[in-house]
């Protein structure tokens, strides 16, 4: 058998694991086992073991994928090149439309999940503030005072995770009319029109498949 074959019966660490993320997003974390992934992907419990050592080092390399992706992505959106406040919270706005920078569906499992899992939660607990104090910082460079800013950036998270938890549905065209409103809320000033074009514009590719 050669090698090309080989890998297809035994897949790869990524197909394992985005089918992992996926069955979490659907069904929590009690249906992340390795049976229902390997019917599911249509390999075999065999092939799962040449990547990962069993299921608990699956669900490490689950947390982990989360941490890097939501957690560092957003933290990083919050450093990108702004020159006024409204416009570097829409670089942090660019997570709430791009699944490629922050997933929110994996962001609600993964709640769901550490509400039964306490070290799991206190992980939670660190991204969230990690996430907050990155968006304090943003706030102090654009000389907020730190009561304010503290204030500003928690008002941020906090409304995240609600939208997040509370699992809301809405049209894409109706919620995007709606951030430039969001953003004079948590800034206190009105953004302007040309950053809510460049948002738009950045996005367009999303946008137009509303």
């Amino acid at each position: 058998m050669n090698i090309e074959n080989v890998s297809r019966l035994r897949g790869s660490e990524d197909i394992w694991l985005n089918a992992a993320f996926e069955m979490l997003r659907e069904s929590g974390i009690e249906a992340v086992k390795v049976m229902p992934l390997a019917k599911e992907l249509g390999l075999t419990r065999t092939s799962f073991y040449w990547h990962f050592t069993d299921r608990d080092e699956l669900l490490e390399a689950m947390i982990k994928g989360w941490e890097r992706k939501n957690t560092g992505n957003l933290v990083k959106q919050t450093t990108g090149f702004a020159e006024t406040i409204t416009e570097a919270m829409f670089n942090v706005f660019d997570c709430w439309l791009d699944e490629k920078l922050f997933d929110a569906r994996l962001d609600l499992a993964i709640r769901n999940w550490a509400r039964n899992n306490n070290a799991l939660q206190k992980r939670l607990d660190l991204a969230d503030a990690k996430r907050g104090q990155a968006l304090f910082e943003m706030f102090k460079r654009f000389g907020y005072e730190d009561a304010e800013a503290k204030a500003r950036s928690m008002t941020v998270i906090y409304t995240q995770i609600g939208y997040i938890s509370m699992d809301v549905r809405e049209n894409l065209e109706e919620r995007v009319s709606r951030m430039p409103d969001y953003i004079a809320v948590f800034t206190g000033k009105t953004p302007l029109n040309s950053e809510f074009e460049r948002f738009k514009t950045r996005h367009r590719a999303i946008l137009d498949r509303g």
